[in-house]
């Protein structure tokens, strides 16, 4: 093998760390694994693990750029980029035509105008409530005991969304423990979650002034039936890139090949 042509996106977000290493342009291995708090180690296990599925040892590696809010907690002195820039270089990649990127995270939701380069030209992000991000979804999914994946096609057989009178996710916790005591179908209750999460984004992404092609990434991105809301909020098809909680360490890794200021 060519040992001047891999290098390593390492992303360590609030809820997984993920690495992609990529080789003349291409992802060849990627690994996510739940962050349980354990940063450091949770990423040397990531980085082993594709590494291993790679076929090469970290000495083969040319470079790497790590990103996410563990970035800090890095084992390696490896150079560090802003988690909303790297995705905007992950998903410029694979949607040349985006120019609005919209990242939703576990404790965030970001979102960013981008340059035909895949640069950041404007960029906000939502205040700190939990219905703007993914932390939301995990509550429901803890009060309905529905498996996070099995939230998005469950939300898509609601016949009657419910109505969210709160924009909190406090307060909407509460409510939506009285709906399930009134008897609210866990499926109306989920498009009801998505509907509020989708107007919380698109009034981000409004203040924004966005642009299509809009791309959304992050763990919100694997949700359908959130990416349908956001769609219908924002009157457009939002585009969803492959693994798009990916999205950011395959970026990082770009970023690392073409060791650019970003």
């Amino acid at each position: 093998m060519n040992d001047k042509n891999f290098y390593a996106g390492l992303d360590m977000g609030s809820v997984s760390i993920k690495a992609v290493i990529v080789q003349d342009g291409r992802a060849v291995a990627s690994s996510l694994i739940p962050s349980g708090g354990h940063y450091k180690n949770v990423a040397k296990t990531v980085v082993n693990d594709v590494l291993s599925s790679a076929g090469i040892s970290f000495d083969v590696l040319s470079g790497m750029v790590v990103t996410g809010l563990g970035a800090e907690s890095s084992p390696w002195p490896a150079r560090q980029v802003s988690d909303i820039s790297c995705h905007a270089r992950g998903c410029h990649f694979i949607f040349p035509s985006a120019k609005t990127v919209i990242d939703i995270g576990g404790q965030f939701t970001k979102a960013a105008k981008i340059t035909p380069e895949g640069r950041i030209a404007d960029f906000l992000m939502s205040e700190k409530c939990a219905t703007g991000s993914g932390r939301f979804l995990q509550v429901i999914s803890r009060i309905l005991q529905v498996p996070l994946d099995e939230i998005g096609p469950l939300s898509m057989l609601s016949e009657k969304p419910v109505e969210f009178s709160t924009n909190c996710a406090v307060f909407a916790e509460s409510e939506t423990i009285s709906r399930i005591a009134e008897g609210a179908k866990p499926a109306d209750i989920l498009a009801g979650v998505h509907r509020a999460m989708a107007a919380k984004v698109s009034m981000l992404v409004k203040r924004l002034k966005m642009e299509p092609d809009v791309v959304l990434t992050g763990g919100g991105g694997e949700d359908e039936g959130l990416v349908q809301a956001i769609s219908l909020a924002l009157k457009l098809k939002v585009l969803v890139p492959p693994g798009p909680r990916l999205t950011a360490a395959f970026g990082a890794a770009l970023l690392a090949s073409e060791n650019r200021p970003d």
